[in-house]
């Protein structure tokens, strides 16, 4: 987020798109509810869905599936033809506008009508709405990213927020909010296949440079950036891949096209699984590595809003299980081959692998981070801080690109509307949606062990709209079948009239009814994040 948590109720227009907050994200739904219920702001939701946020809604607009582009190129359109761009802003710190006004010269209202399905004047309000809005703040989540042109999405709101100066200022911003609990801290750590700590690319030979010279390693950083996990299931299944270590994830349940996954995680000549649990992929591994939770083990956390957050041991190590760190540094010692000494006393070595603690580790990353130099275990003793912290003077920065963005100017990217990777078709008539369900967690891991949430939530379900439900003879707890061009589930119906008419939605956590065995691999060229949300499929009863 550029922004921060707290500045939500300081919005004037909240603008969320694929975002089911009150389910994924419920403490930061709160935070809207209030800033609508007790500041008058106004919300426009974007969710094909009637979603529990649609009651808090000023404009609901309902696109077609995948058809994003599309309507945020027709609000930009809107907002230059009204005259509500802010030109100082955008002369004084973007560049290439003119090129994004040449791009949606043709995305008129009528124009996306035709594509979205939602009415011209419902997206001409949208637009005014948002652009004369004194501070107007947009939140997304994987409903925007999990696309084949999940990148463009993202572009395309910057290009909202660039174009009204919605930057640098309480109340607004890019706000995306992550998947997962420390999501944002795995990335910042360089848990990406292009990257070190803090997005330090590893094409850069004087970042791995700094980076080898401080391990004292004489083993050379790759310059050519890793596989992301989509690439690593097709390397395991063409045998290029020869092993895996997976921690703390489910990719059998959580990955897409499941039937594409169980073949590549049988196919793999050596997998290792890192958890707390004996998941569905950890049953397929060749050795199980006992983990422990976060209640058990020391070291940082970092959330949507870039802070960083000490965590400490609450529960005692039960039976055989160890902490992450000290499983990783047993093998580092283990696989090390370098007999280089080290460069330098202050940071420890990957040939040394003695770290004394989390602290230890903490103290390299922000020796090799810039952007985390500031932040010590000291000081996130006495609360968290958010990145950027470039000096212990520093108090971290709860509002991003105040005077400057990181690039300098503020870039407006053009983009042109393309169709989704697989759309319904006389075959296959429906589109799959997939999503979370408050109670359950991704790939159900933990909660699913939870006899209190199983009580509440205790299987999944599809749900289909009540017409097309009606029109195939089915009713709520019917047994039906969903079919895709990868895989079927088979589970029990549900009709809902806050689906709109030729969607299915499922959620993902239930491996008796696997949403993803339906849903599509393809990925967006630039990110490689596969295209979870839309899938064309056919419902049967069973």
């Amino acid at each position: 987020m550029t922004n921060s948590i707290g500045d939500i109720h300081l919005a004037d227009v909240l603008l969320v798109t694929g975002s089911n907050t009150t389910e994924a994200h419920p403490v930061i739904s709160l935070e809207m509810k209030k800033a609508v219920r007790q500041r008058g702001a106004q919300l426009i939701l974007i969710d094909p869905r009637e979603i529990e946020l649609a009651d808090f809604a000023a404009i609901h607009l309902r696109p077609r599936s995948g058809t994003d582009i599309a309507l945020l190129n027709a609000m930009v359109h809107v907002i230059i033809a009204e005259g509500l761009a802010k030109k100082e802003f955008i002369a004084a710190r973007t560049e290439n506008f003119d090129a994004l006004a040449e791009a949606v010269k043709d995305c008129t209202p009528q124009w996306a009508e035709d594509i979205t399905g939602i009415p011209a004047g419902m997206l001409i309000e949208a637009a005014q709405v948002y652009g004369r809005a004194g501070s107007a703040a947009i939140f997304w989540a994987m409903g925007i990213t999990q696309s084949t042109h999940g990148t463009d999405n993202v572009q395309a709101l910057a290009n909202l927020a660039l174009l009204t100066g919605n930057f640098g200022r309480p109340g607004t911003g890019v706000n995306p909010l992550r998947g997962q609990n420390n999501v944002q801290g795995a990335c910042d750590m360089g848990g990406l296949p292009n990257v070190l700590t803090a997005y330090q690319s590893v094409t850069d030979e004087a970042i791995r440079t700094k980076f080898e010279t401080a391990w004292g390693s004489s083993v050379k950083i790759p310059a050519k950036p890793g596989l992301t996990v989509t690439e690593l299931m097709n390397g395991a299944l063409h045998g290029t891949l020869k092993a895996l270590y997976v921690m703390g994830e489910n990719p059998f349940l959580s990955d897409p096209n499941m039937n594409h996954v169980e073949a590549a995680l049988r196919a793999i000549e050596f997998l290792v699984v890192q958890d707390i649990f004996l998941n569905e992929t950890a049953q397929l591994a060749d050795v199980v590595l006992p983990a422990v939770s976060f209640a058990e083990k020391e070291g940082t956390f970092t959330n949507t809003e870039r802070r960083i957050q000490l965590v400490r041991p609450a529960l005692p190590i039960i039976g055989e299980a160890r902490r992450d760190l000290d499983i990783i540094c047993d093998l580092g010692k283990r696989l090390s081959r370098s007999n280089g000494s080290a460069s330098s006393d202050v940071i420890h070595t990957v040939t040394d692998w003695n770290y004394t603690g989390a602290s230890a580790v903490w103290d390299e990353i922000a020796i090799l981070t810039p952007t985390m130099s500031g932040i010590t275990y000291g000081r996130l003793e006495r609360g968290g801080i958010q990145w950027p912290c470039p000096t212990p003077e520093h108090p971290g920065t709860p509002i991003m690109h105040k005077e400057k963005f990181t690039r300098g100017l503020g870039r407006f990217t053009p983009l042109i509307f393309r169709e989704p990777a697989e759309n319904p078709d006389d075959e296959y008539p429906f589109v799959l949606n997939t999503g979370r369900v408050l109670q359950h967690w991704h790939g159900g891991t933990m909660s699913r062990r939870s006899i209190g949430l199983n009580w509440v939530v205790p299987e999944g379900e599809i749900q289909i709209n009540t017409d097309d439900g009606q029109g195939l003879d089915i009713a709520t707890g019917d047994l039906i079948r969903v079919s895709s061009r990868r895989g079927e589930a088979t589970g029990k119906a549900r009709l809902t009239d806050k689906l709109p008419r030729g969607m299915v939605f499922m959620n993902f956590h239930f491996a008796e009814i696997p949403a993803n065995a339906l849903t599509n691999d393809a990925v967006d060229p630039v990110a490689k994040i596969p295209e979870y949300k839309v899938a064309a499929v056919r419902i049967e009863r069973v």
